[in-house]
């Protein structure tokens, strides 16, 4: 029996993420907080985390620079998180999540960090080495995208889908290239989905939108998420469906598009489900994370 398929992520904008914890907080006042914990950020590190839960093996891949990507490398070597980085000259961005009792969850952002050649093409070349048969996942924003210094990744994922799985659930200029490749799947939400038709109007239903999305790109599948509305799917040349996630009390909704986006993975790619039973199987996984503070640490659904 050959050996099951091991799934790549890539994580094209890494983030060195604090979480504070107040009892309260509000504008314009020195804040103390109760407590403080830091994570390495990311759609890609966030997708193999859960992945690495579901059993399935995995390696997460991702850009690092200056002493933020360096704190980001440690921590992901203490967890003991299969990863491969890249050192690019440009410091990884940092995240400061804000947590309390009496606010709504706020998380504020740093500037995104573009990579450098050599970091560009030392990713490629590690795919490049890949054998056949494996499974990658493009994982949000890439800054720099367009660039010339990414030809070597855009020419290796190229490659990739001639020997492997390319899934995607990214946004703005790579997600303008992706979804003009053939790709397994695309996983994207109903924002982003509306970026592809800009000179739609709004009052266009998501389910319209995707049926044309499905017709005008190569993409084999597509699912799109919407919060805790329902998630639409389609086939290549089908109609598309939607399921409703579970009802819960959300507590944190960051990281549960990754989740869903893990449990499709490892169901379509790994067990061979439909792509309706993949999605009926990752959304109690998802509404589990919305309702834990955390990211794929949730109590098994």
């Amino acid at each position: 029996m050959s050996p099951p398929p091991h799934i790549f992520t890539l994580t094209g904008n890494l983030l060195c993420e604090r979480t504070l914890e107040f009892t309260d907080w509000s504008a314009g006042k020195t804040q103390r907080a109760t407590r403080e914990s830091f994570q390495v950020g990311g759609k890609g590190i966030n997708v193999s985390k859960m992945l690495h839960r579901l059993g399935a093996p995995t390696t997460a891949l991702c850009f690092t620079g200056g002493t933020t990507g360096a704190e980001c490398d440690a921590w992901l070597r203490r967890q003991s998180f299969a990863h491969q980085a890249f050192p690019s000259r440009y410091a990884t961005r940092i995240g400061v999540v804000v947590r309390s009792g009496h606010q709504p969850e706020t998380t504020f952002m740093g500037l995104d960090a573009p990579h450098d050649a050599t970091a560009v093409r030392a990713c490629a070349d590690l795919l490049d080495a890949q054998p056949a048969g494996q499974i990658l996942a493009i994982c949000g924003s890439i800054p720099g995208w367009a660039s010339p210094d990414f030809e070597p990744l855009r020419d290796s994922l190229t490659r990739w889908q001639q020997r492997g799985v390319l899934a995607a659930d990214s946004y703005g200029p790579p997600l303008a290239w992706l979804v003009s490749q053939p790709l397994a799947l695309v996983k994207i939400n109903a924002t982003e989905l509306r970026t592809l038709f800009a000179d739609q109007p709004a009052t266009i239903s998501t389910s319209t939108l995707l049926k044309t999305a499905a017709q005008r790109w190569a993409a084999l599948r597509w699912i799109v998420t919407d919060g805790g509305g329902p998630v639409w799917f389609c086939d290549q040349g089908g109609e598309p469906a939607s399921l409703q996630p579970p009802a819960v009390t959300e507590v944190s909704a960051t990281g549960s598009g990754d989740v869903l986006f893990a449990c499709v993975l490892d169901a379509c790619y790994r067990r061979g489900l439909s792509l309706a039973a993949s999605v009926a199987r990752a959304l109690p996984y998802a509404a589990a994370n919305a309702a834990d503070p955390g990211i794929a640490e949730f109590p098994e659904p």
